[in-house]
């Protein structure tokens, strides 16, 4: 299922200008605050009439300013969940998702229950909005609009209003979203370790312009595109896979790059997972370096060298199968001779790689 989007509105002393696809998947619109990232969402919701431009779901106008067409947002076929989770106070969790229910077209037990199971609110059916935590109602909501059975689910800053024990709490769920269901999403958020954990394919917005678009791993390990998340936020995510868990607390990964010894992970071995590593945790050598306390030495390649906002460098290391990020100093750069195809050994520490990475 495909999402185009090409559109131009013009708000006071703001235009949004954006063209953009979304495939299956998570695509994470993702930017500071006044981005335009909610008004794109809004637009392919209904809730916003652009001036101008075309937003089509499979081939399907959602809204055409050539034609005039513009269908209501009843008529889109999508779920929208919001920063807050609107759930209606009065009622019960049960009756909260069967009203998203009451709209699907084919409504069956069977979806009820496999919605209930998917998000773990079994417990929860009997209790009202008020009783439930941040995390609660949010997964509720998620539950309320997936029994909708949405061709596409809208999410716009779902976590922004937890904290990160909640936030913790309802990731998984959203994990088992993606890969458990076959429906797309189209996921609005600021914080880049969200967006790391969960997207397929990310948008960058800024100033109301795509700045870049494409799949994540790919962008995330380009130094292009470091400019436009910070240099705080730049660094590579990878799959990964559980190997073993030592009696030391350590977890042995198995990445592209190579095996990687992480703090314990809480997966069984066989699990697969994303790993985030930021560029600034990444040490460079000329030589394999000894008697060190890193333990994940990697040989690598230099593929390019790209100045930072600062005293820095981005240097984007081919490593086994794909691409390491490392910022350095421009400094160290011009003593290591860091130019494109020069052999060095990048280096990670363990303790580096949080849980939230």
């Amino acid at each position: 299922m495909t999402l185009s989007v090409a559109l131009r509105h013009r708000f006071a002393g703001f235009t949004l200008d954006v063209d953009f696809q979304a495939q299956a998947g998570v695509t994470a619109l993702f930017g500071r605050s006044g981005s335009g990232k909610t008004s794109v969402i809004n637009a392919v919701a209904g809730l916003l009439r652009p001036d101008a431009g075309r937003i089509t779901l499979d081939g399907r106008d959602l809204a055409n300013s050539e034609t005039g067409r513009f269908l209501p947002p009843h008529r889109r076929g999508l779920g929208y969940v919001f920063q807050d989770s609107r759930l209606f106070p009065h009622l019960s969790v049960r009756q909260n998702l069967l009203y998203g229910r009451w709209f699907a077209r084919h409504a069956d037990r069977i979806i009820f229950d496999d919605v209930v199971a998917l998000l773990g609110i079994g417990d929860l059916l009997d209790r009202r909005p008020g009783a439930l935590s941040g995390g609660e109602k949010q997964r509720v909501a998620i539950g309320r609009a997936l029994l909708s059975r949405p061709r596409m689910l809208l999410m716009d800053e779902p976590l922004a209003a937890l904290d990160d024990a909640r936030k913790s709490e309802i990731l998984p769920y959203l994990e088992r979203l993606r890969d458990q269901t076959r429906i797309p999403i189209l996921y609005v958020s600021h914080a880049m370790s969200e967006v790391a954990r969960l997207a397929t394919t990310l948008v960058i917005l800024q100033d109301g312009k795509v700045m870049r678009a494409g799949p994540l791993g790919q962008l995330m390990s380009d130094p292009e595109t470091a400019g436009h998340l910070g240099a705080e936020q730049a660094g590579s995510v990878l799959s990964a896979r559980v190997e073993a868990h030592d009696d030391d607390g350590l977890t042995r990964l198995s990445t592209p790059l190579g095996q990687l010894l992480v703090p314990q992970v809480s997966a069984a071995p066989g699990h697969l997972l994303r790993l985030r590593i930021h560029a600034q945790d990444v040490m460079l050598s000329l030589t394999a370096p000894q008697g060190i306390s890193a333990l994940n030495v990697l040989p690598a390649t230099v593929r390019t060298v790209m100045p930072g906002t600062g005293p820095d460098v981005l240097v984007q290391l081919s490593v086994g199968q794909d691409h390491l990020l490392a910022r350095v100093t421009a400094r160290s750069a011009t003593a290591l001779a860091l130019n494109p195809g020069r052999p060095v050994f990048a280096i990670v520490k363990s303790v580096a790689v949080t849980r939230r990475d």
